[in-house]
């Protein structure tokens, strides 16, 4: 299954997703890896009234942050309701600090998974000459992060009953938070294997018997055992191994920023004005992430 099968974003044209003590309070939700700036209140009264509400936002958002200017939130509902009259208030230096993954071992994956989510992976994003592989540029870490924290444990996902087969449109349907999904999905994925491949695991398939399996769970036609949806979850890896490679480093994916070299995204960088109107220019700075870059705390002598 090559990687121009999967992405949504083209490896050929340059122009065109913590440490276990930090997981508790600064996972994130799937469709929120990138991290928002939060912005905290006052403001001198003039015409403008601006009501800000509590509400989730989505990566490419930055809301308003929270009536105290020390509060950390958890990076996902940001400070209670609050009303602004005039322009929008800043504060500098109010904002949330971004969590940061470190470490090399795995927390949640157990070493068999740990060989599935390799292997798989590794099968959605090949490394060649182009661009890093989702292995060479730490998707499996940044996916193990985010189950072993809040999104595996479904934060903000509704997982009550009752659990009809849902319509593509209602978006996740199932009992299972993700963490339980990637888990049974793993199990079931492997006892299929083992069953049709004469008990060889995903692992150690050929790379073409891997693409089927994994065409196979794409398409549904693979039925798995455990009230696993095949497609779901194929959805749901296909998706968070996208965010993995393309999010800021600071979860732990995109190693060295390697993705965003490949397409030609500078990153993080903190004023695009100039840019605003310059439409199909490259921009022509080094990518930097929330933590910066390499070289930015150097000093000349």
């Amino acid at each position: 299954m090559s990687s121009q099968d999967k992405f949504d974003v083209s490896r050929t044209d340059p122009e065109s997703k913590t440490q276990p003590e930090d997981l508790a309070d600064h996972e994130k939700h799937p469709t929120q890896r990138d991290p928002l700036l939060r912005i905290a209140a006052a403001a001198t009264p003039v015409k403008v009234n601006l009501d800000r509400r509590r509400f989730l936002v989505g990566s490419a958002m930055a809301g308003l942050g929270g009536v105290t200017a020390a509060a950390i939130h958890d990076g996902e509902l940001g400070g209670p309701p609050q009303t602004f009259r005039g322009s929008v208030p800043w504060r500098e230096g109010t904002a949330d600090v971004p969590p940061g993954a470190s470490g090399s071992g795995y927390v949640f994956f157990a070493p068999a998974e740990v060989i599935f989510i390799e292997s798989a992976v590794g099968r959605l994003i090949p490394n060649d000459s182009v661009g890093p592989g989702g292995v060479e540029a730490r998707v499996p870490f940044f996916l193990d992060r985010q189950l072993a924290g809040r999104f595996g444990r479904g934060d903000h996902f509704y997982l009550g009953g009752p659990w009809p087969k849902g319509t593509p449109e209602q978006g996740y349907q199932s009992r299972f938070n993700p963490a339980e999904l990637y888990r049974a999905a793993i199990a079931a994925i492997d006892k299929y294997v083992g069953a049709n491949f004469n008990g060889i695991a995903f692992g150690k398939l050929a790379a073409d018997d891997q693409d089927k399996v994994l065409k196979g769970l794409e398409s549904g036609e693979i039925k798995l055992d455990g009230g696993v949806d095949s497609k779901s979850f194929f959805a749901m890896l296909l998706q968070n191994t996208k965010e993995g490679y393309f999010s800021d480093p600071i979860y732990g994916g995109n190693k060295d920023m390697g993705a965003w070299k490949m397409i030609g995204f500078p990153g993080a960088h903190y004023d695009y004005k100039e840019w605003v109107s310059r439409h199909g220019e490259r921009v022509p700075y080094p990518p930097v992430g929330f933590k910066g870059r390499p070289g930015w705390t150097e000093t000349s002598s």
